[in-house]
């Protein structure tokens, strides 16, 4: 058995506000990210190529806010974070404000597997980027006209975008179980529209945004950043299966329709565990999101 669910954010714009067009082109890429991550391991790649595959052609993709089309902070920058780890070893890699890497889920892969280090920050992690033979791009590769309005509507005092409430929208994931039984999730943002003072969310903190453990299951999150810290959101979902007999959908059930709301956080996940069984929670308007398992069609959605 194998499998993998992807997301590209939860909160959505609000159905009345879709078009048809637009959900074309959302629904379009979440196929494009989900069919790449699966053609890996149908053709008997790992989980971890997997989720690195389908993330990367959601950071490339300007609709999901991560890589190119990542959202602005208040004084008009990309500052890009992610995070990837391995079920079987255990072993997570993770970069936060990095301002001129194409794809971070490739970055964070190198400083798990090249590193003896888990996170690395900012002018840091691109020196260890540089030392590892990547190419940077320049600031402009990520602008949008869409993030860039979105920017100017706080700046000139429309609160309707501040707050978590368009925030998390577009931050992107993967979680996979391969034919070899090991599970890795990964997860990517260019976090809150506005954010000031280098702001960090959850995509990259392993146990909030991440978390893959081969003796319970792999989640990737998106939501409000501070509430899924505080709430260990990823790890607390592993835990729940590994310790608590709950089955993956029971324990991401449980976290996110009742922790979260206990803390007003608003978010969803996707999760695997190492049957192949997929979660697909969420407790806000909608979350974009994709599924498939072996010998089964893809599952694509916006709304519930």
């Amino acid at each position: 058995m194998f499998g993998m669910a992807i997301h590209g954010g939860a909160g959505t714009m609000p159905r009345s506000e879709m078009t048809s067009e637009a959900e074309r082109s959302y629904r379009s890429g979440l196929q494009q990210a989900l069919d790449a991550g699966y053609d890996v391991l149908r053709g008997g790649g790992t989980s971890l190529d997997a989720v690195t595959r389908a993330v990367v052609l959601l950071e490339d993709n300007p609709l999901f806010n991560a890589g190119r089309g990542s959202v602005f902070t208040l004084d008009g920058r990309n500052e890009l974070d992610a995070s990837i780890m391995d079920g079987r070893s255990l072993k997570a890699g993770a970069v936060c404000g990095v301002t001129r890497i194409r794809n971070p889920v490739e970055l964070a892969r190198a400083v798990m597997e090249k590193s003896e280090h888990v996170m690395l920050a900012g002018a840091g992690a691109e020196e260890f980027a540089a030392g590892q033979g990547f190419a940077f791009v320049p600031q402009s590769y990520f602008y949008t006209q869409q993030r860039w309005q979105q920017l100017e509507r706080i700046r000139s005092g429309d609160r309707g975008l501040s707050g978590h409430t368009i925030s998390h929208v577009g931050t992107v994931g993967a979680v996979a179980l391969d034919g070899e039984g090991r599970l890795a999730a990964a997860t990517s943002t260019g976090g809150m529209t506005g954010k000031r003072f280098q702001r960090i969310g959850d995509s990259p903190v392993i146990g909030a945004g991440t978390y893959a453990d081969d003796r319970s299951c792999a989640v990737s999150a998106t939501g409000h950043g501070e509430i899924f810290l505080r709430g260990a959101v990823a790890h607390d979902i592993c835990a729940r299966v590994r310790y608590g007999g709950r089955s993956v959908g029971e324990a991401a059930r449980e976290v996110i329709f009742e922790e979260l709301p206990a803390l007003a956080g608003e978010g969803g996940v996707v999760a695997i565990d190492g049957r192949g069984e997929i979660a697909l929670e969420f407790n806000s308007e909608g979350m974009f999101r994709a599924s498939r398992r072996a010998g089964a069609e893809a599952q694509i959605a916006i709304y519930r």
